[in-house]
């Protein structure tokens, strides 16, 4: 590797490093530190929890259900994307917390369908105030031009979850 800028190394084929970010990149390198930087931002968003009570496993079951409305446990580990066996865990762990609760599905008595609780709900607001609040000051603390350009990437980065 060779020295770009103090604090910022550039291996010898020009990518980019997860000590710093480039001013220009190819869509390769791009990719790489887009990918960095968005893990660690949602790591440190992922930080700012309520209480550690709750796996993020279960925080994120929780929070699908209060975005999705009821769901049955099969259809919850589809869009979260877990094995139906650990999502019985995980409904199991929040319906002893009293976040979710559990009603017999309507056309199929043998299913049942699971919804976020009032508790639940107000569970999944607080974590999302103080993500916010969080990512609200950070945000403060950089320069206007910043701001600027991350309000013009928003529309960008909702298009490329849409893919």
């Amino acid at each position: 590797m060779r020295e770009a800028e103090p604090g910022r190394d550039v291996p010898a084929n020009g990518a980019a490093t997860p000590s710093g970010p480039r001013e220009a990149v190819g869509d390769d390198a791009l990719a790489t530190q887009l990918r960095i930087a968005l893990t660690r931002l949602a790591r440190r968003l992922r930080t700012e929890k309520s209480d550690d009570t709750l796996t993020l496993t279960q925080l994120s079951a929780l929070a699908t259900l209060a975005s999705s409305g009821p769901l049955s446990p099969t259809a919850l580990a589809e869009l979260e994307r877990v094995q139906p066996p650990s999502m019985t865990r995980v409904i199991a762990r929040l319906e002893e917390l009293g976040l979710v609760e559990r009603a017999p599905h309507e056309s199929d008595r043998r299913q049942s369908v699971i919804a976020i609780s009032p508790a639940g709900a107000r569970r999944i607001q607080a974590d999302r105030q103080l993500r916010e609040v969080w990512l609200a000051h950070a945000l403060e603390r950089l320069p206007p031009e910043d701001r600027a350009r991350l309000r013009a990437v928003v529309p960008v980065l909702h298009r490329l979850t849409q893919s």
